[in-house]
């Protein structure tokens, strides 16, 4: 599949002709690199933002009963929180990686319907403009402006019909753009996973868009009694930004993990089949919305667990089976995924029987503090609806939200680092990456697990509260979303600095990767091969480097 890249004419070789040559190419490029990269830098703003708003509401619940905001603005806040964490960090920040990453993996000279990619792109940041406005507005959940309730309807809904437009990409890709010989087993695997979230994008937007439009017209007419009009926000559309739900857009940053297993470790991963059985466990999340099997309420103790009298004994299995099948099976598949490294990162010999140190790198590190945090999150939205816990309408669900929300964002910057090579031709520095890797992590676990145990402590979701039992754990939240910010901003910094080098020092292979996007020159070309390669397994450079190898000794031995 090959694509035309073309741009406007931009008349006269002046200096401002050339910049504005050079933008409007930016804008109208079918080049997945330059949407992918696009959407990782408005990604990137929106997780900033969305940090701001998590400040501001930190404060507000340290401050407690002196709160200086009322309770409309209070559901706005909370309102552009789940939008931020959901729509303005994990989705634009997974979907821009993958874009830009999973052509390369697949040998592939272009993604499938690039423009379509773009047009999803656009559509997605005019709806996040657009939701900013209206809940600046009053205009959200429960919002009192009418006009601006509307208007934050049709915004979910442009966003929601610009991420369908990214994962019939997406998927289309990986279905029909694979090099010769490139196997659906032979997939990379976080091609695979972006497979799989393409397809979970497929199924949920949709459903998405189905409710808004119910929305929209139960409160554009007036009645507002069938949907509960713009109180009815939160109980028809709330699920796009809570848990099980929010698992589907962390798949990329699974896949990445197990991306790196191999290549940190200097192995081949075994059991490939196994890996991508969990990938796709992780993924029956999408299926909690398809189905709105969402609310679960799971009793534990043996009054409320069992119904009948006598031998007459019954298991509420209505309550506990979704439960299990969209909670604990996701669980489940970031299990196999730990195992999996667990396995990889037993010590072995090399042919002269020295140890084989693993090859640490800053992409991993920060993939293995996004992968952790996002397990931690699915753990905590897997007991919270366990009724004798007390959990439900409490901070804990807001924690595991953070969890994964921050645990995207950090997998994200991982493969940044990883693949910054092939997308700037400039690789970024280990000794720089591992301290901002760090604080990111350590901003993430502030900002949520003190939520996890004033929701233990009763401390309820929304308003702040006047408890000084509960003051330390949200002045931990405050030191942590601070944290974070600055892990960002910081990385952005690195980034930056690092992009607008003189020039390029990447070589084509700087981890000695595995996979066949690390056959091309860095930075990668428009069509991203000179030669589309052929494949012969899932490890093709690895393939090549042992028969490299093999030949030279060969040689010397000759010789």
């Amino acid at each position: 599949m090959t694509t035309i890249d073309s741009s406007p004419d931009v008349a006269g070789d002046s200096a401002i002709g050339r910049l504005l040559a050079a933008d409007a190419a930016w804008l109208t490029s079918s080049d997945h690199k330059k949407i992918g990269r696009m959407f990782i830098g408005a990604g990137l703003l929106g997780l900033l933002a969305t940090i701001i708003v998590n400040l501001v509401i930190a404060i507000e619940r340290v401050d407690g009963g002196s709160a200086a905001l009322d309770t409309d603005s209070w559901t706005q806040l909370l309102g552009s929180q789940r939008v931020g964490l959901v729509f303005g960090t994990a989705l634009p920040l997974v979907a821009g990686l993958a874009i830009a990453v999973v052509p390369l993996q697949l040998g592939a000279r272009a993604l499938a319907f690039p423009r379509l990619a773009a047009a999803g792109m656009y559509m997605w940041l005019g709806g996040f403009v657009l939701s900013i406005i209206s809940l600046a507005d009053n205009g959200g959940f429960g919002g009192g402006n009418s006009d601006m309730v509307d208007l934050f309807l049709a915004a979910q809904g442009l966003m929601a019909l610009g991420f369908t437009a990214v994962g019939i990409c997406l998927a289309t890709s990986v279905l029909t753009t694979r090099a010769p010989g490139m196997t659906m087993r032979r997939v990379p695997f976080f091609a695979f996973s972006a497979f799989v979230f393409g397809i979970g994008l497929v199924l949920v937007m949709p459903v998405l868009i189905g409710a808004l439009i119910y929305l929209f017209v139960d409160h554009r007419s007036g009645a507002r009694e069938a949907f509960g009009g713009n109180q009815g926000i939160a109980t028809w559309a709330g699920w796009i930004f809570t848990q099980p739900t929010t698992f589907l857009f962390a798949i990329p940053v699974l896949g990445l993990f197990a991306e790196l297993l191999p290549v940190t470790f200097r192995k081949r991963t075994p059991m490939r089949g196994i890996v991508f059985a969990g990938l796709g466990l992780v993924g029956v999340s999408a299926l909690a919305a398809v189905t709105q099997q969402l609310r679960f309420d799971v009793p534990w103790n043996g009054s409320q667990l069992y119904i009948g009298d006598g031998d007459d004994v019954s298991t509420k299995l209505g309550d506990v089976a979704p439960w299990a099948f969209f909670h604990l099976l996701p669980v489940l598949g970031a299990g196999i995924l730990f195992l999996m490294m667990l396995f990889l990162a037993k010590p072995t010999k090399d042919e002269d029987g020295n140890s084989v140190l693993p090859n640490a790198t800053g992409g991993f590190l920060f993939a293995f503090f996004g992968f952790g945090m996002v397990f931690v999150g699915m753990l905590g939205s897997a007991i919270e609806p366990i009724v004798d816990l007390g959990l439900i309408d409490t901070v804990f669900g807001e924690a595991s939200l953070v969890y994964v929300a921050y645990g995207v964002a950090l997998g994200v910057l991982g493969g940044i680092v990883y693949w910054a090579p092939k997308l700037w031709g400039h690789a970024i520095e280990m000794k720089k990456v591992a301290p901002l890797a760090l604080l990111g992590v350590a901003g993430t676990v502030l900002a949520a697990f003190p939520q996890y145990i004033a929701g233990f402590l009763d401390q309820p979701s929304g308003l702040a509260y006047d408890d000084g039992d509960l003051q330390i754990w949200n002045i931990l939240t405050l030191v942590g979303q601070a944290m974070m910010a600055l892990a960002v901003l910081a990385f952005v910094g690195l980034l930056v600095s690092t992009v607008l080098g003189s020039d390029s020092d990447a070589v084509d292979d700087p981890w000695d990767g595995q996979t066949i996007e690390w056959a091309t020159t860095s930075p990668a070309p428009t069509d991203n091969f000179v030669d589309v390669p052929a494949v012969t397994s899932a490890e093709p450079l690895l393939d090549l480097k042992t028969a490299n190898d093999s030949t030279d000794n060969a040689k010397e031995s000759a010789s």
